[in-house]
């Protein structure tokens, strides 16, 4: 028993102890969860973008390998092929110049304005009607898997936020018409074909809508829907486009080329590339551009993999 006698005193001193440690473990991560509320948050740094209810605010969206992978022209001339619009030869100059798009990440003016010429010579004498039933078709056979998800719920969040969302790219505007309705954005402004009568003459209205034109068109456009660029957004893959992003309070490098992507990180511009699945370094990443992209991403792709059905 005077062993027994010995050993309890030591078990309830013990039993004390652990109860001390416990209540004070308690009371550090009590206090610490209330610091950390307390603390200023790393996204608080940033207001809030894009900002619900600001009218006076929009977003621009260059199209092709921003808000779509490779160029939206050479999908379109693929499925001009399958009908039988032009030969093998000239299927394989487009080939040849989409995979070249792919792979080099920029656009080669050359390249391009190849491109345009062919398409022009293409659709001469059809009907403007015509091509925009079949750019339906070719959006749903060519397209609608290429679109990005990150970027679609990019412009999602300018949607959500009540603000309108314009495509801005050198394609035909009659495609950027339909990959407009089908994503649900404001409009597009796109190269103008010459048509008389409804029917395509071959030939441009003007130049096409690049480089400086872009900014052009988006300057023009803010002016008759009053909009203050300082409040709006822009988002781009190409160096190229560096005058219509340098035109926004909110210019974004989406998926960059190497120029691009330097210009961006000397000038403090948000980077976002969804070519490896990797989150691109912020470069002062917003919170709409974080977690809650990803998140709209996944529902974007899962929307659009429905709307294919």
């Amino acid at each position: 028993m005077a062993a027994l006698g010995w050993l309890t005193p030591r078990r309830r001193s013990a039993t004390a102890r652990s109860v001390l440690a416990g209540e004070a473990s308690a009371e550090a991560a009590r206090k610490s969860s209330q610091e950390a509320q307390e603390a200023p948050q790393v996204t608080a740094e940033e207001p809030q973008f894009p900002v619900i209810g600001d009218d006076k605010a929009a977003a621009f969206f260059d199209l092709d390998n921003t808000v779509m992978q490779g160029a939206a022209l050479f999908h379109f001339g693929r499925g001009l092929y399958k009908r039988k619009f032009f030969e093998t030869r000239d299927l394989a100059k487009f080939a040849w110049q989409q995979a070249w798009f792919r792979l080099a990440g920029v656009e080669d003016p050359e390249h391009m304005q190849d491109a345009r010429d062919s398409a022009l010579s293409i659709v001469k004498g059809h009907r403007v009607a015509e091509l925009e039933t079949i750019g339906e078709e070719i959006y749903d056979e060519y397209m609608a898997d290429r679109i990005w998800p990150g970027t679609r719920a990019l412009a999602q969040a300018h949607l959500d936020a009540g603000q309108k969302v314009w495509l801005v790219t050198a394609a035909p505007v009659e495609i950027a018409q339909v990959i407009t309705r089908r994503l649900g954005l404001t409009g597009a402004l796109g190269t103008v074909a010459e048509s008389v009568d409804g029917v395509y003459t071959g030939k441009l209205v003007g130049e096409p809508l690049h480089g400086p034109a872009k900014a052009e068109a988006v300057r023009a456009l803010a002016a008759a829907e009053g909009l203050d660029l300082s409040r709006c957004a822009a988002y781009s893959d190409s160096h190229n486009d560096i005058p219509m992003l340098s035109l926004v309070g909110h210019p974004y490098a989406i998926n960059p080329d190497a120029k691009l992507r330097r210009h961006a990180r000397e000038k403090d511009w948000r980077l976002r590339d969804y070519r490896t699945g990797r989150k691109a370094a912020k470069v002062g990443i917003p919170a709409a551009a974080g977690v809650g992209a990803v998140a709209g991403g996944t529902a974007a792709a899962i929307a659009l993999s429905r709307r294919r059905r």
